[in-house]
């Protein structure tokens, strides 16, 4: 019962203290309104010491307050400037002065066209701080959008390279918005555009369909169907397997790679890609799939892929060709004719091979693929795998 009285009067006194304390705070507050109005109502008095004891004893006012006070003498201006000076500065270093702003404005050309509006494509200029921007190309994108055109078109959606909605060519190289960083050079412009070799719906934004009806066509889920399953629920694979899959699972389909692709350029109606063809080797290699051999036979096409055996037959044909020309038995053949038959089985040799050979290994989609992959690699395997051996 003693400490509990103990403990209500301490309660008590620290109660009575902070009244006393927030009282003793409005009286000076009220001296220093007072004299502030008689100072810039009329010239100064003997009410100088009054104001001066305020200032000294108010904590938000400085010592230039309490100076120009106290000295008895000066103007309204010299106390107006005393009172200014203490009353927003506690402290000699709370005074930091206003940190200096420079603009570092940097042009950016970005491809334009709607098909509603009936004009050509052309590069529009936009210009944007980069002190008052994101350090990343989608920033810019969208910084131009909300302040300067709000007509720009372009998809995103995550912001973290992972969806592959914002693979356009920044630069003249493929890669994601999102992850591209902006050139800091701000003497020299930078170019966005949509990514090349697609058909355009509206300015950034690229027509995906032959894309995806493409990566539909491999198969691209799993089919087990037959396999041994434990507890007759899950395919056992082991880390050995599982370990195959790296490199390949992790393409996100954002077309950088098969854009960037010069026989996906020129037949893009026929040749898979590289993207395509990643994902097709992912399910090649996957020991969990029963359909392995028929996934290698549905690549095995002059146009999807590679057809060694269509090249090693036109090779023949030209090598038996000048064997009959040169058989003693045959009128002999002047030099003219067998270079005109040269030169026309040479280019039907040639345009044999870019027909049947689509991946001239040029390795760009290894070198804009935002995560790292090697498509070329995969598409390399697939070609062992044609001939028997799968790795």
């Amino acid at each position: 019962g003693h400490s509990t009285r103990s403990l209500a009067g301490a309660r008590a006194s620290a109660r009575a203290r902070e009244s006393e304390r927030e009282r003793r705070g409005e009286e000076t507050m009220s001296l220093c309104t007072h004299a502030l109005r008689k100072a810039l109502g009329s010239g100064v008095g003997a009410w100088l010491p009054m104001a001066a004891a305020a200032a000294a004893s108010t904590s938000g006012l400085g010592a230039s307050a309490a100076a120009a006070a106290a000295s008895g003498a000066g103007s309204t201006a010299s106390l107006k400037s005393g009172l200014a000076l203490g009353a927003f500065r506690t402290s000699a270093s709370a005074a930091v002065p206003a940190p200096q702003y420079e603009e570092a404005n940097k042009d950016f050309k970005i491809y334009r066209w709607d098909p509603d509006n009936g004009d050509k494509p052309r590069m529009e200029t936009y210009t944007v701080d980069l002190n008052d921007c994101g350090p990343m190309i989608l920033d810019v994108l969208l910084k131009i959008k909300d302040e300067q055109d709000s007509s720009l078109s372009f998809r995103r959606s995550c912001r973290e390279g992972i969806c592959g909605s914002c693979a356009m060519n920044i630069d003249g190289s493929n890669g994601l918005a999102c992850l591209t960083r902006i050139d800091k050079d701000t003497e020299t412009a930078s170019t966005v555009a949509p990514l090349p070799h697609m058909f355009v719906v509206k300015d950034l934004v690229v027509d995906m369909a032959n894309f995806y009806s493409q990566y539909k066509s491999v198969k691209p889920w799993l089919h087990s169907e037959g396999s041994e399953k434990v507890d007759g629920k899950e395919v056992y694979q082991s880390k050995e397997d599982r370990a195959k899959l790296d490199g390949l699972y992790e393409c996100i389909l954002c077309a950088c790679c098969s854009t960037s692709c010069p026989s996906y350029w020129w037949n893009s109606d026929k040749y898979l890609g590289p993207a395509v063809l990643l994902q097709a080797y992912r399910w090649i290699i996957d020991s969990r799939d029963s359909i392995t051999d028929e996934r290698i036979q549905q690549l095995d096409d002059a146009f999807k892929l590679y057809r060694q055996g269509t090249k090693i037959r036109y090779k023949l044909l030209l090598v038996r060709h000048f064997e009959h020309c040169l058989q003693p038995s045959l009128p002999p053949r002047s030099l003219s004719q067998i270079r005109t038959d040269h030169r026309f089985f040479f280019r039907v040799f040639r345009f044999v091979s870019a027909k049947t050979s689509r991946c001239k290994t040029i390795m760009n989609c290894a070198k804009v693929c935002p995560k790292g992959l090697n498509p070329g690699k995969a598409i390399a395997k697939i070609k062992k795998a044609h001939h028997g051996t799968l790795e």
